[in-house]
């Protein structure tokens, strides 16, 4: 087989995927028009047609998720086996990518009890932007918060996320907030950076409408690209945050937060993207999913 066919096989993959030109185009760097010849490229060669076009998109053909099936099924082999390669089985280092808000909130405080169970293996934590690529390989795991119906294929639901409304007790004496004319005068803190494409305002949107409330934005909202900087914020008073549950210490219990309404689904969680393996990870995957299930029960 010439390598601009095995090329061409791996190009297909990713539109496969995707189902779209446009995204599969952004995530190999072309432009849709250069990805589309690829393609009509590459079937003429196999003399087969491997999608249908129409306005939504592209759909396979029986022969196309065939040869979908074989040419994913022989990349992800390959990957392991490249993984394998480069890093020694006896490794005890992972490297771990994901938000600042989930490892500042979440994930540090419960670190201690890995590093009791595990204590030769060592977590090297990367959280350095308000949002994660989850299809990058230069670490070993990611934990993205995603959005369902979002492209997660690839991905194991750790945690189902909840949002709740929260604002410091002297902030919360000013309204009453189960009054509809309240929320035209309160200060919304957003995150405005929640998940990959979602709108500055889309997680508050989101809660009014469930809540059956008219959205009232307010000039004087402060936005935030972080979760916990907006949970911080209103700790601090400034107004009322829509905190993630899976986020929330003891600052309630602690009176350091008041929360007037239950919390609702999020319709979001955070994924869990595994990019290679060894017994290191396993063991703080399994621990991953311990921790979780132990918070639930208890």
């Amino acid at each position: 087989m010439k390598g601009s066919t095995l090329a061409g096989l791996a190009t297909f993959e990713v539109v496969a995927k995707y189902g779209n030109l446009t995204q599969a185009a952004k995530q190999l760097h072309l432009t849709p028009g250069a990805l589309s010849q690829q393609i009509k490229q590459l079937e003429q060669r196999l003399a087969l047609i491997l999608f249908e076009r129409h306005s939504r998109g592209l759909t396979l053909t029986e022969e196309g998720k065939a040869l979908y099936q074989v040419v994913s099924q022989s990349l992800e082999a390959i990957e392991t086996v490249l993984a394998k390669l480069k890093q020694p089985a006896d490794s005890q280092e992972i490297h771990l990518k994901l938000t600042p808000s989930f490892a500042y909130k979440w994930l540090v405080p419960k670190l201690h009890d890995f590093y009791r169970q595990y204590p030769d293996i060592k977590v090297l934590t990367f959280a350095d932007g308000a949002l994660v690529d989850h299809q990058c390989d230069d670490v070993d795991l990611v934990i993205d918060y995603c959005q369902f119906g979002t492209d997660t294929s690839d991905g194991k639901l750790l945690l189902e996320e909840h949002l709740i409304p929260v604002m410091s007790p002297a902030y919360y004496q000013k309204y009453d907030w189960q009054s509809e004319g309240s929320w035209k005068t309160v200060t919304l803190l957003h995150d405005a950076m929640p998940c990959r494409e979602a709108q500055k305002d889309q997680e508050w949107r989101y809660w009014f409408d469930s809540m059956g409330k008219k959205f009232i934005h307010s000039p004087e909202g402060h936005y935030f690209n972080r979760t916990d900087m907006a949970m911080a914020a209103a700790e601090a008073g400034l107004g009322v945050a829509l905190a993630r549950q899976a986020l929330l210490g003891n600052e309630i219990e602690q009176n350091r937060l008041v929360a007037p309404y239950p919390a609702i689904k999020a319709q979001a969680g955070y994924f869990l993207f595994r990019q290679r393996s060894t017994p290191a990870i396993e063991c703080f995957c399994q621990w991953l999913n311990q921790t979780i299930s132990q918070s639930a029960s208890g």
